[in-house]
C-alpha cells in the first residue's frame, strides 16, 4: 500500500470536521470521466457519513488526455480564491462537457463570482504552482492516473462502486475508533 505523501493538512482544499474519523483524498480531474463518475458517489457518502468524513482535493490534470483540465482545475482555484472551489468543484464534475474558457467564465458568472476577478485570476497562471505541487504530491504517493482515492492516508485500492467505497469508509471508521 502506498502511502499518501504529504498527507492533508490546511493547505489542502477539504470539507468535513479536521477531526473526522475518516479522511478521504481524491486527486482527480475534472474531464476524467471516470471521476465523473465518482462524484455522486462521494456526495452520497458526505451525506452518509456526515460529521465523521472529511474529503479533501488535489488536482491531477491529465492534459495529454483531457486538453480542458488543466484550464478546468486553475477555474477551481479560481473560485477558490472567492471562497467557491468546492461549488465550482461540484459545478465541474456536473458538466464535464463545458469546460471550454467561455463556459468557466459562464459557470463563475452562474456561481455568482466576479467574472473580471476571475478571468484575470485563471489568465494569470497564478494556480499553476499550485496544481504542481499537488501533481509532484502524486507522485511521491504512487497515483498513476484518476481517480486516486487515499482513506486515512491509505492509497485505495478497491473498486469505485458506491458499495465498496462505503465499505471501506466504515471499515476506516471502525480501525480509528480507540
Amino acid at each position: 500500500m502506498s502511502p499518501l505523501l504529504p498527507t492533508v493538512s490546511a493547505r489542502d482544499h477539504a470539507r468535513g470536521p479536521a477531526d473526522a474519523r475518516v479522511t478521504l483524498l481524491e486527486y482527480g480531474d475534472f474531464e476524467c470521466p471516470h471521476c465523473g463518475a465518482l462524484h455522486p458517489h462521494l456526495q452520497a457518502a458526505r451525506k452518509a457519513f456526515g460529521g465523521n468524513l472529511r474529503i479533501a482535493f488535489r488536482h491531477f490534470p491529465m492534459r495529454a488526455s483531457h486538453p480542458h483540465a488543466l484550464a478546468a482545475a486553475k477555474a477551481a482555484e479560481a473560485a477558490g480564491e472567492q471562497g467557491k472551489f468546492w461549488e465550482m468543484y461540484d459545478r465541474l464534475y456536473q458538466r464535464q462537457n463545458e469546460l471550454t474558457e467561455a463556459d468557466l467564465v459562464r459557470h463563475a458568472r452562474e456561481l455568482g463570482l466576479d467574472a473580471g476577478r476571475f478571468e484575470a485570476s485563471l489568465g494569470a497562471r497564478a494556480h499553476e504552482t499550485r496544481i504542481r505541487e499537488d501533481l509532484a504530491s502524486a507522485a511521491r504517493s504512487g497515483v498513476r492516473g484518476t481517480p486516486s482515492l487515499f482513506i486515512n492516508d491509505e492509497l485505495y485500492e478497491g473498486a469505485l462502486e458506491r458499495d465498496e467505497l462505503f465499505a471501506a469508509l466504515a471499515r476506516a471508521a471502525v480501525a480509528s475508533v480507540p
